[in-house]
């Protein structure tokens, strides 16, 4: 027996939500950058990661969540296995609680050795969804940015 109000609801839903769209985008996307980094050994996330402790230095956990709109248990299993990896050291802390970390010798180059990947990578976004689309998902970002400020 057909219900058409839920015909309707998941119709609406399927046809409409930004959130259903921004996954559908964010794994494509994804898959296009860690097809390209796949020789490195290092994820699309894990290097949001590395950029993120790269620019800032000294990286407290908190920080780099907030720059990268991420929860403390997804930055802490990450940040565990690019410590396993090298990626990443812990730098002991006065109070012992925060943790921070910085990128090591190897997470440097490595970022370093991915430069060409991602850029490859960057191109296929592009040319895939556009220099408009490109433009607006920048503008969104800082939008987002600014109000989550």
């Amino acid at each position: 027996m057909k219900n058409n109000k839920l015909d309707n609801l998941t119709d609406l839903i399927a046809s409409e939500c930004i959130a259903v769209r921004m996954r559908i985008l964010n794994r494509v996307i994804s898959k296009i950058y860690d097809d390209a980094l796949r020789q490195t050994g290092a994820k699309v996330s894990q290097m949001n990661i590395l950029v993120a402790v790269g620019k800032l230095g000294t990286a407290r956990p908190a920080d780099v969540c907030a720059a990268l709109h991420l929860d403390v248990s997804t930055l802490s299993r990450n940040v565990e296995r690019m410590k396993a990896r090298g990626w990443l050291e812990v730098i002991p802390d006065e109070d012992g609680r925060a943790q921070p970390f910085r990128l090591t010798s190897e997470g440097r180059k490595l970022l370093e050795q991915a430069a060409p990947a991602w850029k490859e990578a960057q191109e296929q976004a592009k040319q895939l969804l556009g220099a408009n689309i490109t433009g607006q998902l920048n503008q969104a970002v800082k939008r987002v940015n600014k109000i989550n400020s």
